[in-house]
């Protein structure tokens, strides 16, 4: 990707607050420009709240990827996917995070923050971010997940 499109969005609730502002600073520091919806606070909110407009920033082309955080990562997975151009997956490990990129063109990551060490949540991230879709066979697959 080019430096002047590296935009990424990112959303969670309030169980994946604690972690984003330490992806936040990694995703920075590898030079990506973030665009933050929240949630802002540990205080109690609906998950797809956040997760629409992040998806949204994707889905429209403003930002090549995004990245969701929750409790389990279901919720915002399973949000993120009901928009047609989103491919999110749900990783706890970074050879997952590859694998998404790699065979199935995932352009969001969801991480399940009860079930990682923050520390793993970076590392998860930066395997997403270098993995790229390797398209030959995986791309007929992929061209068979849309409904409509």
């Amino acid at each position: 990707m080019e430096d002047a499109k590296k935009t990424i969005a990112i959303g969670c609730d309030h169980a994946g607050y604690p972690y984003k502002d330490r992806v936040i600073a990694f995703l920075e520091s590898e030079g990506w420009t973030v665009r933050d919806f929240g949630t802002d606070s540990p205080d109690s909110v609906d998950y797809p709240d956040f997760v629409h407009p992040t998806a949204d920033m994707v889905e429209s082309g403003e930002a090549q990827l995004g990245i969701v955080l929750c409790g389990s990562g279901n919720g915002v997975a399973i949000t993120a996917n009901k928009h047609q151009g989103i491919r999110a997956a749900l990783c706890w490990l970074p050879e997952l995070a590859s694998l998404a990129r790699e065979h199935n063109n995932a352009n969001m990551l969801a991480l399940p923050v009860r079930f990682i060490e923050e520390a793993t949540a970076v590392d998860i991230t930066r395997a997403f971010l270098a993995a790229s879709f390797e398209g030959g066979r995986h791309a007929r697959r992929v061209g068979k997940i849309a409904c409509g």
